[in-house]
């Protein structure tokens, strides 16, 4: 199972440069119910859109109902044995609480975690590519 940090999501569903040859091709071999996101992923890119820091080219109901549903990829929510995950992550990591959360839910769920953050990719205590 892949999960993709927020931002390879976003790259993503917008077909944007960034993202990575590797990831695409990840994301185009695989199938779409291996794929998921940790909700709070839902709640970052709400938080970029209203800082200004993201524009979505459609309205945000219609954005996560076409990145979510209509893609089929999966939506992992935010439990307590995440929540605890998060705040006991093993080793050195830094405080960004989202980031925690991201980390965690790929943990718990033994996720390969598809992401381009430096800070994630240097943490030796999750998969990632």
């Amino acid at each position: 199972m892949f999960q993709l940090d927020t931002h390879v999501w976003v790259w993503s569903v917008h077909n944007d440069a960034r993202l990575s040859r590797v990831h695409r091709k990840l994301l185009e071999q695989t199938d779409a119910s291996e794929i998921c996101v940790s909700a709070i992923s839902c709640w970052e890119i709400t938080k970029l859109v209203s800082q200004g820091r993201l524009t979505l080219h459609r309205p945000m109901a219609e954005w996560f109902a076409g990145a979510l549903g209509a893609s089929g990829i999966r939506l992992l929510p935010l439990t307590p044995q995440i929540a605890i995950e998060a705040n006991h992550l093993p080793g050195e990591f830094h405080r960004d609480p989202a980031d925690c959360i991201i980390v965690a839910t790929a943990r718990v769920h033994a996720a390969t975690l598809l992401t381009v953050d430096g800070r994630i990719l240097a943490y030796p205590h999750v998969e990632t590519i």
